[in-house]
């Protein structure tokens, strides 16, 4: 981020009650702080390699991209997409969001195991709502 993006973040955040602002991307990650007098950067910092492969094996949840309907199966099958205890790849389809008459996939962000869902088959649901519950695989597991 350039310091005149910060700035100009900074300057907004000023202007609200809001105390903590956290922008993360894949590469970076600003923090700041709000204390009504003034804004502040706070450092990130790096975490440990202990941290990191600790973070690495935490849980991880598929949630809904869109309102929609969450479904365990296709319309047409009997079979549910994925059962608790299967492993399954990045990509992979977990479920369907029933939007009108288009079926998306909701997708594994990682490789991982399924640990269950978490919306029963038909459950309407908002842009967020956690879906499934992923269990990282351990590296060489």
């Amino acid at each position: 981020m350039h310091a005149h993006e910060l700035e100009q973040l900074a300057a907004w955040l000023a202007g609200t009650d809001i105390g903590w602002l956290e922008l993360r991307g894949p590469n970076e990650c600003v923090r700041l702080r709000n204390d009504g007098v003034r804004v502040d950067a706070v450092p990130d910092d790096p975490p440990s390699s202990l941290d990191a492969a600790s973070a690495a094996m935490q849980p991880v949840v598929a949630t809904a991209m869109s309102v929609g309907v969450f479904l365990h199966r296709h319309p047409l099958q009997d079979a549910p997409l994925v059962r608790p205890g299967a492993r399954v790849r990045a990509g992979q389809a977990l479920g369907l969001l029933r939007i009108g008459a288009l079926l998306l996939p909701v997708t594994a962000p990682k490789d991982a195991t399924v640990a269950g869902t978490l919306v029963a088959h038909g459950e309407t649901v908002g842009f967020g709502t956690p879906l499934v519950e992923l269990q990282p695989i351990a590296e060489g597991g």
